[in-house]
Parts: C-alpha cells; sequence; structure tokens
C-alpha cells in the first residue's frame, strides 16, 4: 500500500509507491524537492519497504530524524514523524480507491458471532483481591471455560503493555511489577544470563527478609537455563523459612538463546503453585523474553545512531557505517601507529576579520569549511579538528588504507583547487577572497581519545604531527610542502620541486621538503580532486 509523506505545513508531499527509491533533497531535480537551507541538495532516499518507508540518509549535513532521534538507515511506518533537517513531514496511508463496495449498511454476508476488540490494556480490571480454587492467578471467572478466556485476554494486555516501554532496565521492573499484579507470590527475581554466569537485575519482595538471606536455588536456575524449562518445586531449602513453592522459567530469545531467568516463590502454607499456574507463566515469560529482546534491539540501535550521529561529525558517511558495524574490531583507545596529517591555515585571516563583521566572519568560514571537509571526507580523510581558521585531517587513524598518503595529497591538491574556484564565485559577489597555506607528514603518532572525565576527543599526538603543523606555518599562500617521509611513501608522487631543507623549531637539522607544483596538474584528473583514484 502506498504510503505518503505529509510536511507539518500541509505542503510539498510525496506519494511514495513501490518498485523505485525516492530521492529527498534540496535540489530541483529529487523527487521531494525541499527549499529550506536546512537539507542538503542530496538529503536521503524513501523507498517503499512492506509497512513502512525504509530512510537512508545519503551524507547530509543537518542529519535526518525519525520521530526526534537521528537516524542513518530506517524504517518508517505510519503516523511517525521524520524530518530533514528543520522540515517536518508525517507518514500517512494512501487510501486506495474502494471499488466494488455497495451502498452503505449492505453487507453481502451473515454474521456469526462478533467479539469487541479492546485497544488499550486495562490489566486491573481483569483481576480479583485474591485468587481462586488452587490456582495463585488473581483472574476472574469460576468455569474452566471462562477462566481459559480470560487468561488469554490477560497475556494479550500483558503484551501490550510491555510493548509500551523499551528501555530495558524499566521494563525489567514493569515485568516484576506485572508478576506481583497477577499472581499471589511473596518474592520475584530477575536475573541476566552473562557467559556462563546468572546475574541479579531485579530482586523484590513483599516480606522482609534480612540481607543476604534470600537467594535463588541454583539447582533450579541451571535446570531452567540448561534444559531449557519452566519448573515448579517444593520444599526448596533456600534459607527461607516457610519455603512451600517456586516457579522459575527461562527466558528464551528469538534465536533460542538463553536470556536470563524469572523466578517467584510462595513462603505461606498452602500457597503452592498449580499446573495451570505454570502453564499461565511459562507462555507470560515467553511475553517477557520477546520484550526484553525487542528492547535490547531498540537499546542497540539508539546506541548505533548515537555513535554515527558522533562519528560523522569527523567521518564520511560510509566510513562512519564501517566504524560503527565494527564494534570491537576497531580501537579507538590510545595506540601506536602509522599516520598522514595534513593542516590547512588560512593566510592573513586575522587583518582580513577586522574589517568584517562577526556574521560575515562565521558565514565566510561556515562556507570555506563546508567544502573542505566534504573534500576529507571524499578522499577517506578524517577531520580531526577545527582551530579558528585552521583545519587538521587525519589518515590511517582509526582505519588505515595502503595509499593514505596519496589520499591526502590528493585531497590538498583538490584544496587549493576548489578554493580558486570558490574565490572567483567570491570576487564576483564582493566577498573577500581567501588563501590558504598547507602541511602534509608522515610518520608514527599516538592516536586515541585524550582529555578529562567530563570531555574526550579522539585525535593523535607526536612528531610527525608538530611537523605537519610547522610546514603549514611556513607554506605561502596557494602552497602544499610536505616534509620527506610523506614523500617516500608516495606510490603516485605528483610534480614536486625540492626546496632547501627548513629549519623546524625543535629540530637539530633542517628538514627536506618539497613543495607540490599542484597548477601543474589541472590535466590529470586522477591526481587533482574531483573524487578519489581508489573510492573507499
Amino acid at each position: 500500500m502506498p504510503l505518503k509523506l505529509v510536511a507539518s505545513t500541509g505542503s510539498p508531499a510525496i506519494l511514495v509507491t513501490g518498485g523505485r527509491p525516492f530521492t529527498v533533497g534540496r535540489a530541483t531535480s529529487c523527487d521531494l524537492p525541499i527549499q529550506d537551507p536546512t537539507v542538503s541538495r542530496f538529503h536521503a532516499e524513501l523507498e517503499l519497504a512492506g509497512a513502512g518507508v525504509r530512510v537512508r540518509d545519503v551524507g547530509s549535513t543537518n542529519g535526518t530524524y525519525l520521530d526526534g532521534v537521528r537516524v542513518i538507515d530506517a524504517l518508517a511506518t505510519p503516523g511517525s514523524r521524520l524530518a530533514f533537517g528543520k522540515v517536518d513531514f508525517e507518514i500517512l496511508v494512501e487510501q486506495p480507491a474502494q471499488e466494488g463496495f455497495e451502498g452503505e449498511g449492505s453487507l453481502d454476508a451473515t454474521i456469526l458471532r462478533q467479539v469487541p476488540v479492546r485497544g488499550r490494556a486495562d490489566i486491573a480490571s481483569q483481576l480479583v483481591e485474591r485468587p481462586r480454587g488452587s490456582s495463585l492467578l488473581r483472574i476472574r471467572g469460576d468455569s474452566l471455560e471462562d477462566r481459559q478466556a480470560r487468561k488469554l485476554n490477560l497475556l494479550l494486555d500483558i503484551a501490550k503493555e510491555l510493548s509500551q516501554q523499551t528501555e530495558v532496565d524499566r521494563l525489567l521492573d514493569r515485568i516484576v511489577g506485572l508478576t506481583f499484579q497477577v499472581m499471589s507470590v511473596d518474592r520475584v527475581a530477575m536475573m541476566e544470563l552473562d557467559g556462563e554466569e546468572l546475574v541479579p537485575r531485579v530482586w523484590r519482595s513483599r516480606v522482609e527478609s534480612p540481607a543476604g538471606s534470600w537467594k535463588v536455588p541454583r539447582a533450579i536456575s541451571r535446570k531452567a537455563v540448561e534444559e531449557r524449562v519452566a519448573v515448579i518445586s517444593e520444599n526448596v531449602d533456600d534459607g527461607a523459612p516457610g519455603m512451600e513453592s517456586a516457579l522459575c522459567a527461562p527466558l528464551l530469545g528469538s534465536q533460542g538463546r538463553v536470556l536470563g531467568i524469572i523466578y517467584l516463590d510462595s513462603l505461606g502454607p498452602g500457597h503452592a503453585f498449580s499446573e495451570e499456574d505454570l502453564e499461565f507463566f511459562t507462555a507470560f515469560a515467553g511475553m517477557a523474553a520477546v520484550a526484553i529482546e525487542n528492547g535490547q534491539l531498540v537499546d542497540r540501535m539508539r546506541r548505533e545512531a548515537v555513535v554515527l550521529s558522533n562519528f560523522q561529525r569527523y567521518f564520511a558517511p560510509d566510513l562512519a557505517r564501517q566504524i560503527a558495524g565494527q564494534e570491537g574490531e576497531i580501537q579507538l583507545g590510545g595506540a601506536k601507529r602509522p599516520a598522514v596529517v595534513l593542516f590547512s591555515d588560512i593566510r592573513g585571516f586575522t587583518s582580513l576579520s577586522e574589517r568584517m563583521s562577526p556574521d560575515e566572519i562565521a558565514t565566510l568560514l561556515t562556507d570555506y569549511f563546508t567544502e573542505m571537509v566534504e573534500i576529507v571526507f571524499l578522499h577517506g580523510g578524517t577531520l580531526d579538528k577545527f582551530m579558528g581558521d585552521a583545519l587538521m585531517a587525519l589518515w590511517g587513524a582509526p582505519l588505515a588504507h595502503d595509499d593514505d598518503a596519496d589520499r591526502a595529497v590528493r585531497a590538498a591538491i583538490a584544496m587549493q583547487q576548489v578554493l580558486e574556484r570558490l574565490n572567483e564565485v567570491w570576487r564576483l559577489q564582493g566577498r573577500p577572497v581567501l588563501s590558504v597555506g598547507i602541511g602534509i607528514n608522515a610518520g608514527e603518532v599516538f592516536a586515541g581519545n585524550i582529555g578529562s572525565a567530563r570531555r574526550l576527543e579522539y585525535t593523535v599526538i607526536g612528531d610527525a604531527v608538530n611537523t605537519a603543523a610547522r610546514l603549514c606555518a611556513e607554506a605561502g599562500p596557494g602552497e602544499i610542502l610536505i616534509a620527506e617521509p610523506l614523500y617516500a611513501s608516495l606510490r603516485r608522487p605528483p610534480p614536486v620541486s625540492a626546496l632547501t631543507p627548513v629549519p623546524l623549531r625543535g629540530k637539530a637539522r633542517p628538514v627536506p621538503v618539497y613543495r607540490i607544483e599542484w597548477k601543474e596538474m589541472a590535466a590529470d584528473e586522477e591526481l587533482t580532486g574531483a573524487r578519489p583514484a581508489t573510492p573507499f
């Protein structure tokens, strides 16, 4: 069934049908053109997928949001709200034209029976204060048929109730609360299986007991986990006086994986669990396990969305997804590794900014940095940081490629070429023009999260970094200076001029330096800049 995206203002809108993806962006060629400055030229893709719309952000600047959460690739269902930048849309079902129906009120069928379908869960209305018969369930109904129907309704309402909570810790509390609500029990415990060990998560008791006096019997819990069975036990010796009966069931995930157990017991005499209780409790534990697994999935997706959102500030979208998808394989902690470091700095910006208003400075730097960062990402680099009017970028950390040195050089050449084109446009607009100096070096660095307990930043430090920064300071307007270690590691060296070794502060000897003659390379598209020679 086709779905429709309608802006909160009522316009624009788009009908998403099957067969092909639909593009969203500021460009007029998009299927859904949105003329808003917070929307990128090519912002996202939409594709009909089952009962919803698959939304894919294609590297937008201001992000795509599903119900307020930034997403990269997600399924939006009817009733959800999508935002591209700051433009909000609602997803609606497009009703197909009704054909072949008779006039209102006609029904070409005989109704044999009808049952009202309740919307919201109403568990309390189905319960009584005290259990009836031998069961410890607090459900109404005296006859077997009536109790079976009421147990089914109660389980359906429990499923609805649990589906409303996706945060795992709160969900566990709610499961325990529901257990006390529907069964006359004294103690409930939920334990999570961590490797081979069961770890307590929620423990709750109606009666006071000395600290440490209550424990889930190991024989019962291990049987539930190892044999995947729900069990009733009597005369359990767990140190609690008056123990009458206990129930324990495994929490099984969708693939048969044991997530943990739920355990409950009754301390008073004459309060033993029945077969009816075991049957109901087994179904209840199954619903609880599904809810927990879904909650864990939502938590993981939420964490990945946050990780991707943070990574995309520093890495190209494809690289960010690669890092987020290789948890445990890519180490973002501290380690020594070879890397390529690039510094770019605007020449004469201090004096230029003295003649400009704060808004003009911010606009100019935003336009400039937007283009420069895109070049870094296009060539597989990592944005390390902005430093006033300077930029620092990395290759080789946290992911390395065999041609990182060549990628960095191609990025530097592209920066100078793109800046030339920007200056032509700005000159016609009466805006200031810029010139930059760039320094690049390669070598072993310490890469990792550096900072304080309040704020960490992934960056690199070391002599190779310092040399790149000093080369940048030595570079004149429009120059790209590279150090000997970088030049030696290039697979396809560009045209260069060997300069007189440059004395750098902190170095005992002058450093051999080369200047890239990038203006001689205008005809070589592979090296100059529009795209990297090797896609990453």
